[in-house]
């Protein structure tokens, strides 16, 4: 049974930071692409960023320079080191995990962003 469970979501003010992470269970992680996107209220989901099996990173540009994504295979985690964080960051945020046809979400985590 595959799993993505995130954490380090919470309540933050603005111009503050958070790490979050998506632990999975039940793949080869190390074969999978992981990303990172985020559900605002009343918006649709949209990408924030990226790392291939490789390493290689992708941001959307509302985020870079802010947002680090990163991953350690040995924990099978994936990370997302979010600063300077602004009020329109607030949303829930998902883990993706990616390898061909093989699509999995977490449940996300929620983000709130205080001005």
């Amino acid at each position: 049974q595959v799993q993505l469970v995130e954490s380090g979501g919470g309540l933050v003010q603005a111009g503050g930071s958070l790490r979050l992470s998506c632990a999975a269970s039940g793949i080869s992680f190390g074969f999978y692409a992981m990303a990172w996107y985020r559900q605002a209220p009343g918006k649709q989901r949209e990408f924030v960023a990226s790392i291939t099996v490789g390493g290689s990173t992708n941001y959307a540009e509302s985020v870079k320079g802010r947002f680090t994504i990163s991953r350690e295979n040995a924990k099978k985690t994936v990370y997302l080191q979010m600063n300077d964080l602004k009020p329109e960051d607030t949303a829930v945020y998902y883990c993706n995990a990616d390898r061909g046809l093989n699509h999995y979400w977490g449940q996300g985590t929620q983000v709130t962003v205080s001005s």
